[in-house]
This record gives structure tokens, sequence and C-alpha cells, in this order.
């Protein structure tokens, strides 16, 4: 598990402003350019994997809903069959569900991977700014 600040719902958070106090996972920008989230490297890395295995779960979860999907009643009476049909209904709609949940946990995890590049790269240009005033990191 990453070290660093990790949100506590129950901590006493300051927002940024004037007298606030900015921070890795703070709102805002702090240059009044609108809201948004800012957060640290580590954090944005440790958050990626976070949606990754999320997804990873879900995905897990879709075999056990196609074994319901594929149910077969006991007997071969009608109470039977038509128990069977509704188990599968729900199995399919069982399926379906945690397949969406997966693709937004995936496009969650791209994100923070983009937001990572982005970082990488204000980074590198910020190194190589100070480069060329004669500036060392």
């Amino acid at each position: 598990m990453a070290e660093g600040p990790v949100y506590d719902p129950s901590g006493d958070w300051q927002l940024p402003g004037p007298n606030g106090v900015r921070g890795a996972g703070s709102y805002g920008d702090g240059g009044g350019a609108g809201a948004g989230f800012e957060y640290d490297e580590e954090t944005l890395r440790e958050l990626m994997h976070e949606w990754h295995d999320l997804a990873r779960e879900f995905q897990e979860d879709r075999e056990q809903a196609r074994a319901i999907a594929t149910t077969h009643g006991p007997g071969l009476e009608y109470a039977s069959a038509g128990n069977a049909e509704r188990i599968r209904a729900s199995g399919d709609a069982l399926d379906t569900a945690l397949q969406q949940r997966a693709e937004y946990c995936r496009a969650m995890a791209e994100k923070f991977a983009k937001a990572l590049g982005k970082y990488a790269a204000t980074e590198e240009t910020q190194a190589s700014e100070i480069k060329q005033t004669g500036g060392t990191l």
C-alpha cells in the first residue's frame, strides 16, 4: 500500500484558498482556474492500480454470473423449467451489469494513466526549463 496522504472522510480537510492549504488530493488548482482535483504522482499511480484491480474483480465475477445464466432446472416439469428460465434471465442481467462496471473501472484507470502521463510530461518540461536557466535539480 502506498504511503503518503490518504483520504479520510472524517478528517479535518482544508480547502485551497487565501487561508487554505494546498496539498496532494486537495480540491481545486489553487490558481482560480476552476474546480478539479490535484493528486501527487504516487496517489495517481495507486488510484490507477486500484481501478484496474476492481475491473479485474468484476471480470472474475462475470464467470460466476455466466454459470448462473446457463443453469438448468432440476426436473423436466413446467415449474423447474420456468424457474430455470428466470434464473438464467437474472444471470444474464448480472453478467451485463458486471460487464458495464468492469468497463467503467477500466475507463477510470485509463484516465488516471493519462493523468500520470501528463504529470510526467510536466515534470520533464519543468526540469528542462530549470536546466536551461543554469539551475540543477
